[in-house]
């Protein structure tokens, strides 16, 4: 039987409650060892295939004071990748550390040979890439040739070729042991610098003897405080939160309702209106985590970085009163792609002389390059079929953003589309989930014509699942404010490890679209077949189209989470509506 402190992991013996280990149970939970999430219990960095040679390199770069560049990438993984890398270099003794990140819109993903001749203008004697650099070998073959050491740390899928790096950290890397293929950019790079720290005790750096701070003794840094970020970079690039990175983000959220991560993250959860002391998973990745991307997404995610960056804590919220208004700009522009998106899938539907296709390639040239990612996600929501949105770049190209569905790994099928018609993709990389390319204009027919033959060859046999997994009904007396808090106390919940989600029928007692563009639907529900006539706040983001309006309910079946509202410090239960469907 699993059993589990105060029932979340707390301090204390104590028995699981039915429903907590029936939801365990739900995800595959078998032992309490997997609902530890202390620190002593995270993989060993050993294993990581690399790694050794990766901290010897940077521990001769801060004995020889080398002048240290990260090259980063313009997500919140990214962002927060780099300033764990500067932040941990800089507590271990780098006196020359500072980073690069490509601007999408200039110079597109990773350290691409540009990006590489712009690194070689700031002089440094080390580059290390972080959440990039596993498929940039002609960036790293120049600066290897301009005598520049290189450490990639990156955790996407390789390619058949690896870069030529004095070094390479990525648990997904032919041959490497690492039992957590989920790491994000950001996971790596803080294993990096627990290793070097390692490294750096066992020389005696810290008590003076190994060349640390001009031979004098300097305090040893607590990493843990980099934990917040981490957390962040995890939750935002959405891997999935196996124990391992289970444990990285309970930590990381643990410091930030403690009061202790950084300014910049104090400052983002103030712009949200969340509480630090309240924080969860799911706050991270709807409120923290846009805010940080919208830099990146709208014009440079130098800007996030800062925020993350700042110490004073007056600054931090200046830079993050400047981001929130950019993902105020950001989801302007989303809703009225969206309405442009949802007009080409219905034309498309409706056979558009090619009936029977699989898949939707969707591109229109005024479409904001930053924004087809969450374009593409949201089709993908609506019509459950494997999309990739473009828009042009600038110059002359079509930058693509793939999302799959469930039982189709997207990165693969862009393999297979690049081998069967060699040339038709210019380059690509991702995840099994989530993918980019890039592809000449002219070549967009005949990609999209390749893109359904092999999607629907794929789901020849068996169409894509959309089906919707709960854990079941809740009784009448677990549909309360104290089930709700016990879930919170549960927490990390994320991608494969989904927060909890029950379902049920009840009757929509008042109805109204709240929220910008009116694409939330806020409602007071009544149970049916409940023993108490209960009503429950409800609210279904994003239920209504941009441009639409909400059609009448009356008795629906509801999936949905248990959340916790807090407004004016009075906190309440509210039932988080992920599907609704009208009873006939």
């Amino acid at each position: 039987m699993c059993r589990l402190e105060n029932d979340a992991g707390g301090g204390g013996e104590g028995e699981l409650s039915p429903l907590l280990r029936r939801i365990f149970e739900n995800r595959n939970v078998r032992t309490r060892g997997e609902l530890d999430y202390s620190l002593d219990r995270l993989l060993p960095a050993e294993s990581l295939k690399g790694i050794d040679s990766a901290t010897a390199i940077l521990q001769q770069a801060l004995a020889e004071q080398w002048n240290i560049l990260v090259v980063g990438d313009y997500d919140v993984d990214g962002a927060t990748a780099s300033t764990v890398a500067l932040l941990g270099l800089r507590a271990l003794g780098a006196a020359r550390a500072d980073y690069l990140v490509p601007n999408r819109f200039v110079h597109g993903y990773g350290l691409s040979e540009e990006i590489a001749r712009i690194a070689l203008t700031r002089s440094p004697n080390l580059v290390v890439t972080v959440d990039n650099g596993i498929s940039s070998i002609e960036g790293v073959a120049l600066l290897r040739a301009a005598g520049v050491a290189v450490i990639v740390t990156d955790h996407h899928l390789a390619g058949a070729e690896l870069p030529a790096a004095n070094a390479v950290v990525n648990p997904n890397q032919p041959g490497c042991d690492f039992p957590s293929k989920a790491l994000a950019g950001v996971g790596v790079m803080f294993y990096v610098l627990l290793s070097l720290r390692t490294r750096l005790r066992e020389s005696g750096w810290f008590s003076g003897n190994g060349g640390g701070n001009g031979g004098n003794p300097s305090p040893q840094p607590n990493l843990a405080a980099l934990l917040d970020l981490v957390a962040l970079g995890t939750v935002a690039d959405m891997v999935p939160l196996d124990h391992n990175n289970r444990i990285l983000v309970a930590q990381g959220i643990a410091r930030i309702r403690g009061g202790h991560c950084r300014p910049g993250v104090k400052a983002l959860a103030e712009v949200t209106g969340k509480r630090c002391q309240n924080l969860d998973a799911s706050d991270l990745g709807f409120f923290i985590g846009p805010r940080l991307n919208a830099a990146g997404r709208m014009d440079d995610i130098s800007t996030g970085i800062e925020c993350l960056l700042a110490d004073d804590q007056h600054e931090a919220l200046r830079i993050a009163r400047l981001l929130d208004q950019m993902n105020a700009q950001r989801h302007r522009v989303q809703q009225s792609m969206q309405r442009q998106a949802a007009q080409m899938v219905a034309r498309l539907e409706q056979g558009g002389g090619k009936p029977e296709r699989a898949g939707w390639c969707l591109f229109d040239p005024d479409w904001h390059q930053g924004i087809i990612g969450l374009v593409a996600s949201r089709v993908v929501e609506k019509s459950n079929q494997p999309v990739v949105a473009f828009a042009p770049g600038d110059d002359g190209r079509l930058r693509g953003s793939a999302r799959s569905v469930a039982g189709l790994h997207i990165r693969d099928l862009l393999a297979a589309i690049a081998t069967r018609h060699p040339g038709l993709i210019e380059k690509f990389g991702g995840h099994a989930m989530a993918a980019g390319l890039t592809l000449s204009a002219e070549r967009f027919d005949a990609f999209s014509d390749c893109f359904s033959e092999l999607v629907g060859d794929h789901f020849k046999d068996n169409a894509p699942r959309d089906d919707i997994l709960t854990d079941g009904e809740l009784a009448e007396e677990e549909l309360s404010l104290e089930t709700a808090e016990r879930m919170r106390r549960a927490s990390p919940w994320g991608q494969h490890f989904p927060a909890p989600l029950f379902d049920g029928e009840f009757r929509v007692l008042e109805q109204k679209a709240v929220g910008q563009g009116g694409q939330h639907l806020k409602m007071t529900m009544e149970r049916i077949g409940g023993g108490q006539s209960r009503r429950y706040d409800a609210i279904a983001f994003r239920h209504v189209e941009p441009g639409e309006e909400a059609a009448r309910l009356d008795v629906v079946h509801a999936v949905y989470q248990l959340q916790v509202n807090e407004y004016r410090g009075r906190r309440s239960l509210q039932l988080l509506v992920e599907y609704l469907r009208a009873r006939t």
